[in-house]
């Protein structure tokens, strides 16, 4: 079988790590994130806007693994990234932020603001200017509500077309599905930028050694990787629930990396709940919760078998496929294998819906794969 091309939905950029440091006032740039390894080589001391903590550092093992899946120049280097891309037909992606999981830990509204700008503006200049067939998601502060619109409506003027967000706002701030955000929809909806939340990004005490660190002892590993999943759905239920995307019916929300599958039955979970507890129900939708959640929600998968069948048999239709290049649960190296494997005995319409026309739908500003390449 020839090359399958697709447009990747997730993917990961690593910025420089001293980003911040190099572009914000000394007087802010001294309160970013730093980490003191101890002599011992196990355990670190994070200092950050005003806090100090100690935490245990991966094993070596786990270390070397992580690098392995690093390899690749275009993690770092925007020009590189073509290279990478077209070894591994991917064309379109829509890139997320690495200095960005940061956010929850800061307490200063001014310090995270002037980090989320200079963040964007970093990304312009070198991953936006570099090709058309970028997708770099803006970051905003979700400490404040009022930050995080002005910074959208600056990243709209400077043609941003995704914004990424935690699956659930910082720790002081109120949640997805309270009405203080409503002005934050409301940009992002007249502005068409699509709301890209990526899954195993809720808030956590970095002490514990990091996001996903829930689970200790057997089977800690998986239940831990497997946990991750479930705030992009917990983030898609508040969008629906809440009523925002149905005040917002030209709003667009990606989850990427958390699979598909899940969409159809969250759908039919939130039908019955609204049916059976309608005495309690506030506030009253419009549409049927599952109608909204199949509309207005898109949701990205990268191994998963099942995603196919969602598009197939359960009416789904916003199924994407995604990469996450580099990162070591992605299809890095093995992307053609990958979609040959998902897509052997299925029909061309499903396949070029899940590797492109959806991707498309979201993004119709990037150049279609030409035509020579397919």
């Amino acid at each position: 079988m020839s090359k399958i091309w697709t447009n990747s939905g997730d993917s990961h950029f690593l910025e420089p790590d001293d980003l911040w440091q190099q572009r914000l006032p000394k007087r802010l740039a001294d309160l970013t994130p730093r980490a003191e390894k101890e002599p011992d080589g196990e355990w670190e001391t994070v200092h950050v806007d005003g806090q100090s903590f100690r935490r245990k550092l991966p094993s070596s093992a786990a270390v070397q693994f992580v690098e392995e899946s690093h390899k690749p120049k275009g993690v770092r280097d925007a020009r590189a990234r073509l290279a990478d891309l077209d070894k591994e037909g991917v064309w379109g992606e829509v890139i997320f932020p690495s200095l960005g999981m940061w956010a929850s830990t800061f307490r200063t509204p001014e310090l995270l603001k002037a980090c989320m700008r200079a963040s964007n503006e970093w990304a312009l200049e070198e991953i936006t200017a570099v090709s058309d067939r970028y997708v770099v998601t803006a970051q905003v502060s979700t400490l404040d509500v009022n930050d995080a619109v002005e910074e959208l409506t600056w990243a709209a003027e400077q043609g941003f077309k995704a914004v990424f967000l935690p699956t659930t706002p910082h720790p002081s701030a109120d949640d997805w599905h309270r009405s203080s955000w409503e002005p934050f929809w409301t940009v992002a909806e007249e502005a068409g930028i699509v709301l890209a939340f990526h899954i195993g990004t809720d808030p956590v005490d970095m002490a514990s050694g990091g996001a996903g660190q829930v689970y200790r002892g057997p089977g800690g590993a998986v239940m831990n990787y497997t946990e991750t999943t479930f705030s992009g759905q917990r983030a898609a239920m508040k969008m629906v629930a809440s009523g925002a995307l149905d005040r917002h019916p030209n709003l667009r929300v990606l989850i990427s990396e958390g699979g598909a599958t899940w969409v159809p039955f969250l759908g039919d979970r939130m039908i019955e709940g609204y049916r059976q507890h309608h005495m309690a129900v506030r506030p009253k939708l419009s549409r049927d919760p599952k109608e909204i959640l199949f509309s207005q929600i898109y949701a990205s998968f990268q191994h998963d078998e099942t995603a196919v069948a969602a598009y197939d048999h359960m009416g789904y239709k916003n199924v994407m496929f995604g990469s996450d290049y580099p990162h070591m649960e992605g299809t890095f190296g093995h992307t053609q294998d990958t979609l040959k494997g998902l897509f052997d005995g299925i029909s061309d319409e499903t396949r070029l819906r899940i590797t492109q026309g959806t991707f498309y739908e979201l993004f119709p500003h990037v150049p279609p794969v030409p035509a020579d390449a397919q």
